[in-house]
């Protein structure tokens, strides 16, 4: 078999690594768990909420947020009794105060107003809103000093060092919800970084892990929105057939676990039952297996270092028969050798990378570029940025929002309509 995909060493290796990422269990007192909830009717606040909807006497829900659906904001916040409600879009606020009318549940609306419900007092704040417009918030969220469960990409992937440093600034205790990053964070456990050789990180192939170029470039929306074993956002669903969320991903777990960018590889596992396995020095292999649910890696990062049960189907090794392991074809799924050398390149490139990948994934969905043209679009779009010098000088969230504007900007030109 080939040999699986790896990080090479680069300038990102350079960096520092982060400290420990989780620190003590929540709610010291014994009592309910404040949470709130950033992305609510997403599929990573759905299965929060269903969680916390099994453990009523659990959890006091604070603040929900959602960008445009207030009506079902306003059921999610009428069930769980949240404290607050906030849509993104101001044009649904009348919409959504009318439907809280006499819930005693406060509305709000805007930009600001979810920034103000990421620093509503809570244990634990749900980072789930899905690509760049969930920075500020997350970011928010951290200078709360609380626990953040973070579920937002993009935090880590544009702006790594940025926000481990205010994480570290305010206090905050940081816990990944991907599954992929629960999976390592829990193989690790109290293992030094220096006995860790390297990290893997397994991806399932997506719905077209047998398909050749030609069948590729006919792939339509739908088919991609279908994936073989998880129940994702329409955005994260074309990533993951793309292999694009695989590279996102270990561009997330170079800032989150104390390795090398070169100590990183990805090997694609079609079961999605071990979600990563890390390698140490003495010839062990750690690994974390569950069932494809993500009410498991959310369920950890609520209760850790306790455990929630959870209403997830039990792994049957027996019924499931074998598990396999190949190598990903970057020839087939150029995105996954694009994100790697965006982590290689460092600086802006990673923010470059999420930003012409996002216009991108909304112009296939759009039906105006073909599946095989947003990995295209993307790697164009980061020669592009570096010959611009897109990639110099982040050192602030305004400069990796900016740089996000710009990317966006210079992918949009790239595409018809």
């Amino acid at each position: 078999m080939a040999e699986a995909v790896s990080v090479s060493n680069g300038a990102a290796d350079r960096k520092d690594r982060p400290g420990d990422l989780a620190r003590a269990a929540l709610s010291a007192s014994g009592g309910p768990v404040r949470i709130s909830i950033l992305g609510a009717t997403g599929s990573i606040g759905k299965s929060t909420l269903d969680l916390v909807g099994h453990h009523p006497e659990k959890f006091d829900v604070v603040a929900l947020t959602a960008q445009c659906n207030a009506r079902r904001l306003a059921e999610l916040a009428i069930t769980h009794r949240a404290k607050i409600a906030v849509i993104g879009e101001e044009a649904h606020y009348d919409e959504l105060k009318s439907l809280l009318s006499g819930t005693g549940i406060r509305a709000a609306a805007g930009a600001a107003a979810i920034e103000a419900a990421a620093l509503e007092p809570a244990d634990c704040v749900m980072a789930a809103i899905v690509g760049a417009a969930g920075l500020r918030p997350t970011f928010a969220a951290a200078r709360q000093g609380s626990r953040v469960a973070l579920a937002n990409k993009e935090c880590l992937v544009c702006a790594g060092d940025i926000f481990l440093r205010e994480v570290e600034q305010h206090g905050a205790e940081l816990l990944p919800v991907d599954s992929e990053h629960s999976a390592a964070f829990q193989s690790i456990g109290q293992t030094p970084g220096r006995s860790i050789e390297k990290i893997i990180l397994t991806a399932s192939g997506g719905p077209f892990r047998t398909f050749d170029k030609e069948r590729l470039s006919r792939v339509t929306p739908e088919e991609a929105l279908k994936h073989p074993n998880w129940s994702m956002g329409a955005k994260v669903t074309i990533d993951s057939a793309t292999l694009m969320n695989k590279g996102l991903e270990l561009i997330e777990a170079f800032h989150l676990f104390p390795v090398g960018a070169h100590q990183l590889e990805a090997i694609v596992h079609p079961q999605s039952v071990v979600h990563c396995l890390v390698m140490l020095e003495d010839g062990s292999v750690m690994a974390q297996l569950s069932q494809p649910d993500m009410r498991t890696p959310i369920a950890l990062a609520l209760a850790w270092p306790e455990r929630l049960a959870t209403p997830v189907s039990r792994l049957d090794l027996v019924t499931l028969g074998s598990l396999s392991f190949e190598a990903p074809d970057l020839d087939r799924f150029p995105a996954l050798g694009t994100a790697i050398e965006a982590l290689r390149r460092g600086g802006a490139a990673p923010a470059v990378l999420n930003a012409a990948n996002e216009i991108a994934v909304t112009a296939f969905l759009e039906r105006r570029i073909g599946f095989l043209e947003i990995a295209s679009t993307v790697a164009s779009c980061l020669e592009k940025a570096e010959a611009g010098g897109l990639f110099n000088g982040v050192d602030t969230l305004d400069d990796v929002l900016a740089v996000d504007g710009e990317a966006r900007n210079m992918a949009r030109m790239m595409l018809p309509g």
